[in-house]
């Protein structure tokens, strides 16, 4: 799901980075003292799941878990990404520092817009918050792709190949997050329901 070093051009780079300033600032001024630690754990579970790769083809992805922290978080989702893509790119050199403004938007609004889109449904009854975790989780990975089509079509139209293989490799990815992300919201709604706001 990462942009490397070197692929978007200034002015692309440019736009994801005050993008990604404005949502920055947005969460920030919702994070309470009280939400720190478990915008800490979503930006280590977001951190943890980059490792966990799914063989798609000749090719793999991994996970990404946007919708999830999404979910859970709303606007402090961007600060929860910008921290795990900090430490990736440093510790694995996935993604780059230069590209950190157009992935952190890239996965972070996507979630900030599942939160707003599925929040009453994960409020709901067992079932009816099950199918919105799924939904939320699905939809941010095909937004974050979207996103990252985009990014790479501004760039350069001879990328739209790439940009097409980009989202067909995220739709295998986009069931296991939507199904993994109905399981947690079903899980917390069981025993920490005040998570889910």
């Amino acid at each position: 799901m990462h942009i490397s070093e070197g692929v978007l051009s200034t002015s692309v780079l440019f736009t994801g980075a005050i993008l990604s300033i404005a949502g920055l600032a947005l969460g920030l001024r919702r994070i309470r003292n009280a939400d720190i630690p478990k915008v800490a754990v979503l930006s280590s579970a977001f951190f943890v799941a980059s490792l966990i790769h799914i063989p798609i083809g000749p090719s793999s992805a991994h996970l990404v878990l946007n919708g999830l922290v999404g979910v859970l978080l709303g606007w402090a989702a961007f600060p929860s990404i910008f921290v795990g893509l900090i430490l990736q790119a440093l510790v694995f050199q996935f993604g780059g520092l230069t590209t950190l403004g157009v992935n952190t938007f890239a996965m972070a609004m996507p979630g900030v817009v599942v939160y707003f889109a599925f929040k009453k449904f994960i409020k709901k009854g067992r079932n009816t918050a099950f199918i919105g975790g799924v939904l939320a989780g699905a939809s941010a990975i095909i937004l974050s792709a979207v996103l990252i089509s985009i990014a790479l079509l501004e760039t350069e139209k001879s990328f739209i190949g790439i940009a097409g293989t980009f989202l067909a490799v995220h739709l295998p990815i986009a069931l296991i997050e939507g199904i993994i992300t109905g399981f947690v919201v079903v899980y917390l709604k069981k025993v920490k329901p005040e998570a889910l706001g």
